[in-house]
């Protein structure tokens, strides 16, 4: 672990973990949490935050998807194949969410010259400590879905990639790790959305060429069949004590209570701008 990043976890954190709560709600649920956190964290009326959450099967689009040319023939197709959709608030590309895939949030009051490359890293810190006895790279893989600089891969194949909001001086650093599964399958599923959504016609974005065997979970990168998303929560909780973090038994407070309908109220309204 970089010295210079213990200053971030040695302080007071609070754990929330929306695992199975999350399981009943829709997705923007998280992206309206995360949202409220990041108000309150910013102004330092709450400490630093983990939150942990996992989602049924959804596909959170982003912005860009969702003016594909044919994205109605696109959503059609998910919808058939049981799956939600919601166009995130943030940047990036569509993505997959169902029960095996854990998705952590570290929440943090964003302190001058913290960059954006800052937050990637610190977790990027946190996954490398959590899996101390694999070679985890950082970089694109190219024929993944929603690719970028901070893919997270071993053996060339991606099992999570990262993604930040900031709001107010708060700092939300997003990723989600495909835990258990397939990896390839849930790539295949995004690679026939994109099919479906655009069908030879000129889009907007480059949208990603996907490759399915670029994919995997970690159970399969690691051949462990007792990995659950449980157990990889723990890890990430274990890491930040280890290296300093005093958690604290603080949920959400009152004022953030009235702030996440608000937030869950905008989100609201703004996916259903976006989708068709």
């Amino acid at each position: 672990m970089d010295k210079d990043f213990n200053k971030y976890f040695n302080n007071k954190w609070r754990f929330i973990d929306h695992t199975k709560l999350g399981l009943d709600w829709s997705a923007l649920h998280s992206f309206a949490y995360d949202d409220t956190i990041c108000h309150s964290v910013g102004k330092e009326a709450m400490p630093s935050t983990l939150r942990a959450w996992v989602h049924s099967k959804t596909i959170v689009l982003g912005t860009q998807d969702s003016r594909l040319p044919k994205i109605e023939d696109g959503l059609s197709y998910l919808n058939h194949q049981e799956y939600d959709v919601i166009v995130r608030n943030s940047g990036g590309l569509a993505v997959v969410l169902d029960d095996q895939i854990l998705n952590i949030s570290l929440i943090l009051k964003e302190d001058k010259g913290f960059s954006i490359n800052r937050g990637y890293d610190l977790m990027l810190q946190l996954i490398t400590e959590m899996f101390p006895h694999v070679e985890i790279k950082a970089g694109e893989i190219v024929g993944s879905y929603c690719p970028g600089s901070y893919d997270l891969s071993i053996g060339g194949k991606k099992f999570a990639g990262i993604s930040q909001r900031r709001i107010r001086n708060g700092i939300a650093i997003q990723i989600y790790l495909c835990i258990s599964g397939s990896g390839s399958n849930r790539a295949r599923l995004i690679q026939s959305f994109y099919s479906k959504a655009v069908q030879g016609l000129k889009a907007n974005f480059d949208y990603p060429i996907i490759e399915p065997s670029t994919m995997a979970s970690l159970e399969e990168l690691l051949n462990d069949s007792s990995l659950t998303v449980q157990n990889v929560l723990h890890r990430a909780y274990q890491v930040l004590e280890r290296l300093g973090a005093e958690f604290v038994n603080t949920g959400l407070s009152e004022d953030e209570k009235v702030a996440f309908s608000n937030h869950l109220e905008k989100v609201s309204i703004r996916n259903e701008k976006c989708l068709p």
